[in-house]
């Protein structure tokens, strides 16, 4: 639980020493926070002079005053919100199926050690292959639709989460899986009573990486075969050559990224 400066120096229950650390931490957090916002203000400020100043071409490159133009413009038709929804529905519903498909794909692995040792190889492989090439192929099998972006994105986290998780199962404390059995309990109480409870903190943090690797499949298959969406922005501003959609898309990707990072690193906290 976090707690603020004046909580601490009205706390009875901390010792001075603690309250000199916790202040000093939070100092430091503070200064963190001041720095970050620092660097994203100067690099606004330097790339909005510089345009203006006619060092950097805002045709190519835009600027900041023209990607807030440009987002005022299609929010005033409601379209960019349109664009937004799409990206946002197909993200969530890619990152549902890959931390189920993960997570159930995991436990199955765990549950038979051969199907373990058969599929390795090939789950090794498919968590290599550049997914960017699958997608052309998912057109060509699922057509011009949210469907093929959804496949698409799934593809692209899906088998490094098998991996992750899996081995994540299999080095659980040993102790406490013969304590299990020295009870006289089944695989069934191993895996719900020690398997999945020890390793909750690490199914949130593969939810953590696959939030963004979700996002960043949906855009692949946005750039491919998509009539809404920002990749479908992006692809369309660069062909008809408004940079400033191009621009503000990634930059409302950015936003999003960190969000959708930040929500989950919440309900980390709160499960902490």
């Amino acid at each position: 639980m976090r707690m603020s400066k004046k909580k601490i120096l009205t706390s009875a229950q901390l010792s001075p020493s603690h309250k000199i650390y916790l202040l000093n931490y939070l100092n430091r957090i503070r200064n963190v926070r001041i720095c970050q916002i620092l660097i994203i203000l100067c690099f606004i400020a330097v790339w909005e002079i510089t345009t203006r100043i006619g060092i950097v071409d805002s045709f190519i490159f835009s600027s900041p005053s023209r990607v807030i133009k440009c987002f005022i413009e299609m929010a005033a038709d409601g379209s960019i919100f349109y664009h937004i929804g799409v990206t946002l529905l197909e993200t969530f519903v890619s990152f549902a199926l890959v931390i189920l498909i993960g997570f159930l794909f995991a436990i199955i692995l765990w549950w038979n050690k051969s199907i373990a040792k058969v599929l390795e190889p090939y789950l090794v492989v498919l968590n290599s292959l550049p997914k960017s090439a699958l997608a052309p192929v998912f057109i060509v099998w699922l057509g011009n639709n949210m469907e093929t972006i959804i496949v698409a994105a799934v593809s692209v986290a899906v088998f490094g989460s098998i991996i992750t998780l899996y081995t994540n199962f299999i080095n659980v404390e040993e102790d406490k899986i013969k304590l299990i059995h020295t009870l006289g309990g089944k695989k069934r109480d191993i895996l719900f009573k020690v398997i999945i409870p020890s390793n909750i903190p690490s199914v949130i943090s593969v939810m953590k990486v696959n939030i963004g690797l979700s996002l960043v499949g949906v855009i692949i298959g946005e750039f491919l075969a998509a009539k809404a969406g920002l990749g479908y922005l992006i692809i369309y501003g660069s062909q008809v050559f408004k940079l400033d959609y191009v621009i503000m898309s990634i930059v409302l990707l950015c936003i999003l990224a960190t969000g959708l990072y930040q929500l989950l690193a919440y309900f980390e906290r709160k499960y902490k």
